[in-house]
């Protein structure tokens, strides 16, 4: 017969074996979620470290890198050796637009003011260098000193003798490229080519240096077709879409000697009165292309 502390013992002692398999299954669990939670923190981390290889914790700096990037170059023009120049500070080199038209209004004292799309897609550089003379009003009350041999309207030089600009110059950008040469047709071959479209149509609008690459302020406004012979020397800015007739108008005006001899000046004065820069548009259609077509401008 077992004694009543005997029993008593057995009690405690399942008592105490099942308080230690209550503690080891707890323990077993807390092992279980703590694996589970070091195996979580695991594929966080791996799934972290190949997101962060990719790049996927990094700041979106593709647009701003992209605003931020140089665009345009300008190169600094010694004023002390030519006193033709005028310093107005350079345009910045970031932030420029490089798809869509601006529009350019220059009035004049001759007719309609003439409206001149510029090309930003092919000639962001270009288009920032006249909209930012026309900001600092660098054109208002200048002169058209000269209608070129080559049926173009020369504006934009302060000092009206084809030396004046600004303090700074900008490299050649969209001049188009001239033709190929076509073989020398025979008697016996099939009729000639029609020939090419004129690089450089009526209502083109382009800058011209002196020496050539170091645009300035200086830009002809064509009202004749003009293809060179040699190499395309100026650099497309944009096209006229309004007032071609005060273009044709002031083409027409009679030349005159000028100080060096040469008869390009203009007999009666054509007075640059101002000259505004629009905003940026991106139309859904292509932007102009370098050579503005004939048809357009008639």
């Amino acid at each position: 017969m077992v004694s009543s502390k005997d029993r008593a013992r057995k009690l405690a002692r399942e008592k105490l074996d099942r308080q230690m398999a209550r503690r080891a299954a707890r323990q077993r669990r807390r092992r279980q979620i703590q694996a589970g939670l070091g195996a979580a923190l695991a594929l966080v981390v791996i799934v972290g470290g190949i997101a962060w290889l990719g790049g996927a914790f990094d700041s979106d700096d593709t647009t701003t890198d992209a605003a931020d990037a140089d665009v345009c170059a300008w190169t600094t023009q010694n004023a002390e050796s030519n006193k033709s120049l005028k310093d107005v500070g350079e345009p910045p080199t970031t932030g420029i637009p490089t798809e869509g038209t601006r529009p350019m209004t220059i009035t004049t004292d001759k007719g309609a003011p003439v409206v001149v799309s510029l090309d930003l897609a092919n000639a962001p550089c270009s288009a920032a260098d006249l909209s930012y003379l026309a900001g600092k009003k660098f054109y208002d009350n200048t002169t058209c000193h000269e209608i070129t041999t080559e049926g173009a309207i020369r504006c934009g030089d302060p000092s009206g003798t084809g030396q004046g600009g600004p303090t700074y110059s900008v490299y050649n950008e969209n001049v188009p490229l001239a033709p190929e040469p076509t073989p020398s047709a025979s008697a016996s071959s099939a009729p000639a080519a029609p020939p090419a479209a004129p690089l450089y149509p009526k209502g083109t609008v382009a800058l011209i240096g002196d020496p050539p690459g170091s645009n300035g302020s200086q830009f002809l406004i064509f009202f004749k077709d003009f293809t060179p012979k040699g190499e395309p020397p100026y650099p497309i800015v944009g096209k006229v879409t309004g007032g071609m007739d005060t273009v044709a108008k002031l083409g027409k005006i009679p030349v005159v000697a000028n100080a060096a001899g040469d008869k390009v000046k203009p007999k009666d004065t054509i007075t640059v009165q101002s000259i505004t820069v629009g905003e940026a548009t991106t139309a859904a259609a292509a932007p102009p292309s370098a050579a503005p077509s004939a048809s357009s401008q008639s």
